[in-house]
Protein backbone atom coordinates (compact mmCIF):
# COMPACT_ATOMS: atom_id res chain seq x y z
CA UNK A 1 0.00 0.00 0.00
CA UNK A 2 1.24 3.53 -0.79
CA UNK A 3 1.37 6.53 2.01
CA UNK A 4 -2.69 7.51 0.97
CA UNK A 5 -4.06 3.85 1.18
CA UNK A 6 -2.28 3.60 4.39
CA UNK A 7 -4.07 6.67 5.68
CA UNK A 8 -7.03 5.72 4.29
CA UNK A 9 -7.39 2.43 5.85
CA UNK A 10 -5.73 3.56 9.36
CA UNK A 11 -8.60 2.49 11.52
CA UNK A 12 -8.88 -0.83 9.47
CA UNK A 13 -4.95 -1.39 9.57
CA UNK A 14 -5.40 -0.84 13.45
CA UNK A 15 -7.94 -3.61 13.83
CA UNK A 16 -5.14 -6.48 15.35
CA UNK A 17 -7.62 -9.15 13.57
CA UNK A 18 -7.85 -7.55 10.03
CA UNK A 19 -4.45 -4.98 10.23
CA UNK A 20 -2.25 -4.95 6.83
CA UNK A 21 -2.35 -8.59 5.40
CA UNK A 22 -6.53 -8.17 6.03
CA UNK A 23 -6.80 -5.02 3.68
CA UNK A 24 -4.67 -6.56 1.30
CA UNK A 25 -7.08 -9.24 0.85
CA UNK A 26 -10.00 -6.70 0.40
CA UNK A 27 -7.50 -4.90 -1.99
CA UNK A 28 -7.67 -8.68 -4.27
CA UNK A 29 -11.07 -9.49 -3.56
CA UNK A 30 -13.92 -9.37 -6.38
CA UNK A 31 -17.47 -8.68 -4.91
CA UNK A 32 -20.57 -9.19 -7.26
CA UNK A 33 -23.40 -7.40 -5.45
CA UNK A 34 -27.04 -8.48 -7.25
CA UNK A 35 -29.22 -5.47 -7.27
CA UNK A 36 -28.77 -1.93 -6.54
CA UNK A 37 -31.79 -0.73 -4.03
CA UNK A 38 -32.12 -0.13 -0.82
CA UNK A 39 -29.58 -2.93 0.07
CA UNK A 40 -27.46 -2.86 -2.54
CA UNK A 41 -26.56 1.00 -1.92
CA UNK A 42 -25.19 0.60 1.35
CA UNK A 43 -23.81 -2.62 0.90
CA UNK A 44 -21.71 -1.49 -1.73
CA UNK A 45 -21.10 2.06 -0.19
CA UNK A 46 -19.33 0.39 2.89
CA UNK A 47 -17.48 -2.19 0.56
CA UNK A 48 -15.97 0.08 -1.95
CA UNK A 49 -15.03 2.65 1.10
CA UNK A 50 -13.55 0.02 3.06
CA UNK A 51 -10.89 -1.05 0.50
CA UNK A 52 -12.79 -3.85 -1.82
CA UNK A 53 -10.80 -3.80 -5.03
CA UNK A 54 -13.59 -4.81 -7.59
CA UNK A 55 -17.36 -4.77 -7.80
CA UNK A 56 -19.97 -5.69 -9.55
CA UNK A 57 -22.91 -4.43 -9.50
CA UNK A 58 -26.27 -6.25 -11.59
CA UNK A 59 -29.34 -3.87 -11.80
CA UNK A 60 -31.55 -3.57 -14.60
CA UNK A 61 -33.86 -0.89 -13.03
CA UNK A 62 -33.49 3.44 -13.10
CA UNK A 63 -33.64 5.50 -10.67
CA UNK A 64 -37.23 6.47 -9.62
CA UNK A 65 -38.00 9.12 -7.38
CA UNK A 66 -39.31 6.70 -4.84
CA UNK A 67 -36.05 5.34 -4.60
CA UNK A 68 -34.49 8.72 -3.02
CA UNK A 69 -35.72 7.54 0.34
CA UNK A 70 -33.43 4.79 1.41
CA UNK A 71 -31.20 3.70 -1.65
CA UNK A 72 -28.23 6.54 -0.41
CA UNK A 73 -26.37 6.02 -3.65
CA UNK A 74 -29.02 7.94 -5.78
CA UNK A 75 -29.38 11.86 -5.90
CA UNK A 76 -32.79 14.18 -7.32
CA UNK A 77 -30.73 14.52 -10.47
CA UNK A 78 -30.05 10.70 -11.03
CA UNK A 79 -33.99 9.83 -11.46
CA UNK A 80 -33.99 8.33 -15.14
CA UNK A 81 -30.26 7.08 -14.92
CA UNK A 82 -29.56 3.17 -15.29
CA UNK A 83 -29.27 2.15 -10.95
CA UNK A 84 -25.94 0.26 -12.22
CA UNK A 85 -23.99 3.37 -13.82
CA UNK A 86 -25.12 6.00 -11.35
CA UNK A 87 -24.05 3.56 -8.85
CA UNK A 88 -20.49 3.30 -10.19
CA UNK A 89 -20.10 7.04 -10.13
CA UNK A 90 -21.12 7.38 -6.49
CA UNK A 91 -18.65 5.04 -5.37
CA UNK A 92 -15.56 5.43 -7.29
CA UNK A 93 -16.38 9.41 -6.41
CA UNK A 94 -16.15 8.02 -3.06
CA UNK A 95 -12.84 6.03 -3.21
CA UNK A 96 -11.34 6.19 -6.72
CA UNK A 97 -8.85 2.91 -6.21
CA UNK A 98 -12.19 0.84 -6.35
CA UNK A 99 -12.93 -0.90 -9.78
CA UNK A 100 -16.50 -0.91 -10.40
CA UNK A 101 -18.43 -3.23 -12.84
CA UNK A 102 -21.86 -2.02 -13.85
CA UNK A 103 -24.14 -4.21 -15.62
CA UNK A 104 -27.16 -2.77 -16.32
CA UNK A 105 -29.07 -6.04 -17.94
CA UNK A 106 -30.96 -8.36 -15.75
CA UNK A 107 -28.71 -10.97 -14.67
CA UNK A 108 -29.29 -14.45 -15.49
CA UNK A 109 -28.54 -17.86 -17.22
CA UNK A 110 -24.97 -17.79 -18.73
CA UNK A 111 -24.32 -14.17 -17.57
CA UNK A 112 -25.24 -15.31 -14.00
CA UNK A 113 -23.10 -18.45 -13.74
CA UNK A 114 -20.29 -16.06 -15.72
CA UNK A 115 -20.42 -13.38 -12.92
CA UNK A 116 -21.14 -15.92 -9.91
CA UNK A 117 -18.11 -17.78 -10.96
CA UNK A 118 -15.94 -14.53 -11.17
CA UNK A 119 -16.88 -13.37 -7.88
CA UNK A 120 -15.02 -14.51 -4.31
CA UNK A 121 -18.66 -13.78 -2.67
CA UNK A 122 -21.83 -12.77 -3.68
CA UNK A 123 -24.43 -10.39 -1.86
CA UNK A 124 -27.99 -11.06 -2.78
CA UNK A 125 -29.72 -7.66 -2.40
CA UNK A 126 -32.74 -8.21 -4.75
CA UNK A 127 -36.16 -7.86 -4.04
CA UNK A 128 -37.96 -11.38 -5.35
CA UNK A 129 -37.71 -15.19 -4.99
CA UNK A 130 -37.03 -16.01 -8.93
CA UNK A 131 -33.64 -14.00 -8.58
CA UNK A 132 -33.05 -15.02 -5.07
CA UNK A 133 -33.40 -18.56 -5.88
CA UNK A 134 -31.40 -18.27 -8.97
CA UNK A 135 -28.41 -16.32 -7.38
CA UNK A 136 -28.95 -19.12 -4.90
CA UNK A 137 -28.31 -22.04 -7.57
CA UNK A 138 -25.27 -20.29 -9.52
CA UNK A 139 -23.65 -20.28 -5.89
CA UNK A 140 -24.12 -23.76 -5.43
CA UNK A 141 -22.42 -24.40 -8.75
CA UNK A 142 -19.54 -22.10 -8.65
CA UNK A 143 -18.80 -23.00 -4.60
CA UNK A 144 -19.30 -19.08 -3.66
CA UNK A 145 -20.42 -17.65 -0.57
CA UNK A 146 -23.69 -15.90 -0.67
CA UNK A 147 -24.55 -13.23 1.93
CA UNK A 148 -28.38 -13.09 1.60
CA UNK A 149 -30.27 -10.06 3.23
CA UNK A 150 -33.77 -9.07 2.72
CA UNK A 151 -36.00 -5.67 4.62
CA UNK A 152 -39.92 -4.90 4.59
CA UNK A 153 -41.67 -2.50 6.57
CA UNK A 154 -39.64 -2.75 10.30
CA UNK A 155 -38.31 -6.66 9.62
CA UNK A 156 -35.17 -7.48 8.92
CA UNK A 157 -33.25 -10.42 7.79
CA UNK A 158 -29.76 -11.87 7.04
CA UNK A 159 -28.04 -15.19 6.43
CA UNK A 160 -25.17 -16.92 4.91
CA UNK A 161 -25.15 -19.75 2.93
CA UNK A 162 -21.18 -20.99 2.49
CA UNK A 163 -21.48 -24.43 0.26
CA UNK A 164 -17.51 -24.66 0.74
CA UNK A 165 -18.75 -25.42 4.26
CA UNK A 166 -19.98 -29.41 4.97
CA UNK A 167 -23.32 -29.92 4.99
CA UNK A 168 -24.29 -26.05 4.90
CA UNK A 169 -27.74 -25.47 4.09
CA UNK A 170 -28.69 -23.53 1.38
CA UNK A 171 -31.40 -20.28 0.36
CA UNK A 172 -33.78 -23.40 -1.09
CA UNK A 173 -33.34 -25.18 2.25
CA UNK A 174 -34.97 -21.84 4.05
CA UNK A 175 -37.40 -20.86 1.71
CA UNK A 176 -37.80 -23.90 -0.62
CA UNK A 177 -38.18 -23.28 -4.41
CA UNK A 178 -41.51 -24.86 -4.68
CA UNK A 179 -43.42 -23.14 -1.66
CA UNK A 180 -46.05 -20.41 -2.82
CA UNK A 181 -44.77 -18.07 -0.53
CA UNK A 182 -46.28 -14.27 -0.88
CA UNK A 183 -44.25 -11.62 -2.75
CA UNK A 184 -43.87 -8.84 -0.63
CA UNK A 185 -42.35 -5.67 -2.14
CA UNK A 186 -41.51 -2.33 -0.45
CA UNK A 187 -43.65 -0.66 -3.46
CA UNK A 188 -46.83 -2.19 -1.80
CA UNK A 189 -46.17 -3.05 1.64
CA UNK A 190 -43.52 0.02 2.43
CA UNK A 191 -39.92 -0.19 4.16
CA UNK A 192 -38.27 1.54 7.02
CA UNK A 193 -35.37 3.54 5.02
CA UNK A 194 -32.45 2.71 7.78
CA UNK A 195 -33.68 -0.71 8.13
CA UNK A 196 -32.81 -1.32 4.82
CA UNK A 197 -29.11 0.42 5.90
CA UNK A 198 -28.90 -1.98 8.70
CA UNK A 199 -29.38 -4.65 6.58
CA UNK A 200 -26.99 -3.80 3.56
CA UNK A 201 -24.42 -2.66 5.68
CA UNK A 202 -24.22 -6.28 8.23
CA UNK A 203 -23.89 -7.57 4.39
CA UNK A 204 -20.82 -5.80 3.93
CA UNK A 205 -19.56 -7.32 7.17
CA UNK A 206 -20.28 -10.10 6.74
CA UNK A 207 -18.37 -9.96 3.25
CA UNK A 208 -15.71 -8.81 4.58
CA UNK A 209 -15.26 -11.78 6.95
CA UNK A 210 -15.55 -13.71 4.64
CA UNK A 211 -12.72 -12.54 2.45
CA UNK A 212 -10.03 -11.80 5.48
CA UNK A 213 -11.31 -14.94 7.38
CA UNK A 214 -11.64 -13.15 10.65
CA UNK A 215 -14.66 -13.73 13.07
CA UNK A 216 -17.31 -15.78 12.49
CA UNK A 217 -19.74 -15.31 9.32
CA UNK A 218 -23.35 -16.05 9.69
CA UNK A 219 -23.29 -18.77 8.45
CA UNK A 220 -26.12 -21.51 9.07
CA UNK A 221 -27.89 -19.45 10.96
CA UNK A 222 -30.64 -16.71 10.63
CA UNK A 223 -30.92 -13.25 11.89
CA UNK A 224 -34.21 -11.70 12.54
CA UNK A 225 -34.58 -7.77 13.12
CA UNK A 226 -37.55 -6.34 14.44
CA UNK A 227 -36.40 -2.67 13.88
CA UNK A 228 -39.89 -1.45 15.06
CA UNK A 229 -39.56 -2.81 18.93
CA UNK A 230 -35.78 -2.57 19.09
CA UNK A 231 -35.44 -6.78 18.89
CA UNK A 232 -33.39 -9.72 17.42
CA UNK A 233 -32.64 -13.23 17.52
CA UNK A 234 -30.86 -15.94 15.68
CA UNK A 235 -32.48 -18.89 14.32
CA UNK A 236 -30.28 -21.87 13.17
CA UNK A 237 -30.72 -23.00 9.53
CA UNK A 238 -30.31 -26.95 9.16
CA UNK A 239 -29.57 -28.81 5.62
CA UNK A 240 -32.62 -30.09 4.17
CA UNK A 241 -31.55 -33.88 2.74
CA UNK A 242 -33.96 -33.66 0.35
CA UNK A 243 -33.70 -30.43 -1.02
CA UNK A 244 -33.86 -30.26 -4.31
CA UNK A 245 -31.38 -27.70 -5.06
CA UNK A 246 -28.39 -29.08 -2.57
CA UNK A 247 -28.78 -32.50 -1.69
CA UNK A 248 -27.11 -35.30 -3.54
CA UNK A 249 -30.07 -37.36 -6.01
CA UNK A 250 -29.68 -40.47 -3.52
CA UNK A 251 -30.65 -38.41 -0.67
CA UNK A 252 -33.67 -37.03 -2.14
CA UNK A 253 -34.69 -39.94 -3.47
CA UNK A 254 -34.91 -41.71 -0.50
CA UNK A 255 -37.99 -40.05 0.46
CA UNK A 256 -38.32 -39.04 4.41
CA UNK A 257 -35.67 -40.07 6.77
CA UNK A 258 -36.79 -42.05 9.62
CA UNK A 259 -37.51 -40.72 12.96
Amino acid sequence: MNDEQLLRYSRHLLLTELGVEGQARLAAAQVLIVGAGGLGCPAALYLASGGVGRLTIADPDVVDATNLQRQILYRAESIGAAKAESARAALQAVNPDVEVLPLTKRLAGAALEQAVDAADVVLDCSDNFETRHAVNRACLRAARPLVSGAAIRFDGQLAVFDPRRPGAACYACLFPEDTQAEELRCAVMGVLAPLTGVIGAMQAIEAMKLITGIGEPLSGRLLLLDALHGESRTVRITKDPRCPVCASPSARSAGPAAR
